[in-house]
């Protein structure tokens, strides 16, 4: 039976239980919700399958990390706004730390790091984002048309690898898929038990378009690193549809071109992004505080995290009051798949570029990541372990030629 008695409508306790989940639930954003289900519905009886259910499924619809947008939810749910801010800091402090620390690490220490265990991670990087395509092919690209769309999107992407090349992908692909797909009635549910004030709500979202259209202009008129750091993380989690791994490609066209960081640091951190715990996202820790100059460091991680996730809060909230009413819109949900099908086909750009082509060199290069990949797809082993055993190939491989 659901415990529904615990003292846990306070801050504090939201924080200490997400705490618990930021420090052991590895295994990425399905992982992630899976964990979430059984801590919530099952353990604590927060809410009821349906409900969760169907705040999954807000969560997939609006840009951005679907597991970390859930434990915001679910934090607002239990004690407000302060609860909501908890629930984030919990979850998320564990790999947000590993990530600076590493960064500073590579920083310090990089030359003193064999090659062979930084290539190895960024072989791991081609498995986890090869499997990543797999899976989410299959869910969101089931037909002729979606598949289509998957297609072109990839192309394009590849001609044009920039953040506004992307955006009309994703702007395309909406249009698209509310003129070819015909999606499927939408089931019953529960009511998200999560009070919102409409007009509140709207000063959420009034928020959050301030800042996506008023960051790049402030950039502009005061240039300096930080605000072009917040300008470029803020975009990038406003346009995350489609799980943490859809960040690679736009974080990738926003700093390798900066100047912000080398392309082989930027996928030894990805590949260790898969060894942590927590939300991916937590990535853009790792390449704030790898940012050139006074801006890096515990600075550059900060900001480069609050400016990521700061979407993530401003949409869940403003969303939640008006979700019972687009949840039942045919177009929108026609819009979602199509954009979907792009996010499937941008992935699978990013895996030739920057992954695939700064990661695979030669023929025990492409043998260590089809040994991943098996390992990770099925072997069923977790992505950390996976991450491991790749650094420690990639050493050995180094060595003994």
């Amino acid at each position: 039976m659901p415990n529904t008695h615990r003292n846990d409508h306070h801050p504090w306790s939201v924080f200490l239980i997400f705490l618990r989940l930021g420090l052991t639930s590895f295994g990425g954003p399905v992982a992630h919700l899976g964990y979430f289900h059984n801590e919530f519905v099952v353990r604590r009886g927060w809410l009821s399958e349906r409900s969760y259910a169907d705040l999954i499924a807000l969560c997939q619809f609006l840009p951005g990390p679907a597991s970390s947008q859930a434990g915001i939810a679910l934090g607002l749910s239990r004690a407000g706004y302060a609860g909501a801010l908890a629930a984030w800091l919990g979850f998320t402090l564990p790999s947000a730390l590993a990530m600076i620390l590493f960064a500073q690490g590579l920083a310090s220490y990089g030359d003193a790091i064999a090659p062979g265990i930084l290539h190895g991670l960024k072989v791991a990087a081609v498995a986890v984002i090869a499997q990543a395509i797999w899976s989410m092919g299959r869910k969101l690209c089931p037909d002729r048309s979606r598949i289509t769309i998957m297609t072109i999107a990839a192309c394009i992407a590849l001609l044009s690898p920039s953040v506004w090349g992307q955006i009309g992908i994703i702007v395309m692909a909406g249009l698209a898929g509310s003129m070819l797909h015909k999606p499927a009635p939408v089931s019953a549910h529960d009511p998200l038990p999560i009070p919102v004030n409409p007009r509140t709500a709207l000063g959420w979202l009034a928020l959050f378009i301030i800042l996506l259209a008023g960051l790049p202009i402030m950039a502009q008129l005061a240039p300096s690193q930080p605000m072009f750091l917040l300008d470029a993380f803020y975009r990038t989690g406003s346009l995350v549809f489609g799980g943490g791994h859809v960040i690679l490609p736009l974080l990738q066209a926003e700093v390798i071109p900066m100047g912000w960081i080398s392309n082989a640091s930027f996928l030894a951190g990805y590949g260790a992004a898969q060894a942590v715990p927590g939300p991916l996202l937590t990535f853009a820790a790792f390449l704030g505080a790898s940012m050139p100059g006074e801006s890096g460091g515990w600075l550059g991680g900060t900001l480069a995290l609050v400016a990521i996730f700061t979407p993530s809060f401003l949409l869940v909230t403003g969303a939640l009051p008006f979700w019972e009413r687009m949840r039942h819109q045919a177009r929108m949900q026609a819009m979602l798949a199509g954009i979907n099908a792009a996010v499937v086909g941008l992935l699978l750009a990013a895996l030739y570029q920057p992954v695939w082509i700064h990661a695979i060199y030669q023929p025990q290069d492409f043998g260590l990541a089809l040994v991943a990949l098996t390992a990770l797809m099925f072997w069923k082993l977790p992505p950390w372990l996976v991450v491991l055993g790749s650094s420690a190939a990639g050493w050995l491989l180094a060595t003994v030629s």
